[in-house]
């Protein structure tokens, strides 16, 4: 008969069991959270912080590879009950962002002009956690649990899929995956879901619009291409009103123009650059073959010409239904159906968009907010979460593996 803790798991309630575990590695999660907001890396640049998560591994005892797709690592946990082919995968995000903390906090940031401004700090703490507390009670379950920390997540060509490119999985084949990420909205101690197309996929747009510049007062001597290219900008907008289906959501940003001309020059050449946001990867597929089409002849009409660059960006992240539900049902039950909810679906992007083309995912929310107050912004100098929110991520983590990995 399955026992924990040397108790009965039948007459137990696991919940409160492993709710109990985390309570005692929390202060050890705390400690894990405060070193990496410290000591925060660009991304492909996590080597200290790799070195740090395989420094606990190895204390643990916990088996992994690493330098997987750069700084990846894959940990993982197998079960000593009785053979299963199980297997259940979590992932964290390991890098920071170009941002210059604000916040005055003992554990601040110690890198000038570098913060974990997205909480993927306590995304690795948490995953860290998980690890401990899911490899102390390998003797409760049968299958394996999948850990991966995970580099540049904040930077095309996204970490997850250099990982994938570079086998993460080649010795493990997992059911469904599991991503976590802070969630400014929601308080602490609660987490949030959303299934389907819950991200709109992120694709990096750069114009480069050349022609003759000039004397601003002898238009007729040159080309204008300050001109040429504030019409692609206007062109660039008329695309997303009208050549895109209407019941898919798109956004389509160009935040950088750069025309170093002067009051009365004409430069030979001016940048464009932006952003382009879809909910549905065929749409995506036909806004990157119009762009270029429209950007070039909207320049020749001008009498200009222009270069355009479309990186590969992040797809869609896409929660299938059938694994959320089952999550989501496994956090009401660790949790409390009080403290789990919906998020809305928005057009930010995430590189686990990589994860689920290729197996069933679910992507969660937990809050990190104070009761009645928000932190500092995404991506702002001023985030820092509730460090309670550790105790939940680290926890539910947990739960879902052992309900997954023991159920029959």
């Amino acid at each position: 008969m399955p026992r924990l803790y040397g108790l009965n798991i039948q007459t137990v309630n696991v919940s409160q069991i492993i709710h109990q575990k985390t309570d005692e590695v929390f202060p050890e999660i705390v400690r894990h959270y405060r070193y990496l907001h410290q000591h925060p890396e660009l991304s492909y640049q996590e080597e200290n912080t790799a070195r740090y998560i395989v420094a606990f591994l190895d204390t643990e005892g916990i088996p992994y590879r690493s330098n997987i797709g750069g700084y990846g690592i894959l940990a993982w946990i197998k079960g000593e009950k009785s053979e299963s082919g199980k297997t259940i995968a979590f992932v964290a995000d390991m890098d920071a962002l170009p941002v210059q903390e604000q916040n005055d906090v003992e554990y601040k940031s110690a890198t000038d002009g570098v913060m974990h401004a997205c909480g993927h700090d306590a995304q690795s703490a948490a995953l860290m956690g998980a690890v401990k507390i899911v490899h102390s009670l390998k003797s409760e379950f049968a299958g394996t649990a999948l850990f991966v920390f995970q580099p540049g997540e904040e930077k095309s060509p996204g970490g997850a899929d250099l990982m994938l490119k570079d086998g993460v999985f080649r010795d493990f084949t997992p059911d469904f995956i599991v991503k976590q990420h802070a969630y400014i909205d929601l308080p602490a101690g609660t987490i949030g879901f959303q299934s389907g197309t819950i991200m709109a996929s992120a694709d990096e747009v750069h114009i480069r619009v050349k022609g003759q510049g000039g004397h601003g007062a002898l238009p007729h001597e040159l080309n204008d291409t300050v001109l040429a290219a504030s019409n692609i900008v206007v062109a660039m907008q008329q695309l997303v009103s009208r050549r895109r289906n209407p019941f898919n959501p798109m956004v389509l940003s160009l935040g950088k123009f750069i025309a170093n001309g002067a009051t009365n020059v004409i430069p030979d050449k001016v940048t464009l650059a932006g952003s382009m946001r879809c909910m549905d990867e065929e749409e995506r597929r036909k806004m990157l073959r119009l762009i270029p089409q429209i950007a070039e002849s909207t320049a020749a009409a001008y009498g200009c010409s222009c270069k355009i660059d479309l990186p590969d960006g992040y797809p869609c992240v896409i929660s299938d239904e059938v694994v959320t539900e089952k999550v989501c049902s496994a956090a009401i039950e660790f949790l409390g159906e009080k403290n789990v909810c919906e998020f809305p679906k928005r057009m930010t992007a995430d590189d686990f968009g990589f994860f689920t083309q290729q197996y069933p995912c679910c992507y969660y929310r937990f809050g990190v907010a104070e009761e009645n107050k928000k932190p500092g912004a995404l991506h702002s100098g001023t985030f820092l979460i509730k460090e309670e929110a550790l105790r939940t991520a680290s926890g539910t983590f947990v739960f879902i593996a052992l309900q997954y990995l023991t159920e029959n």
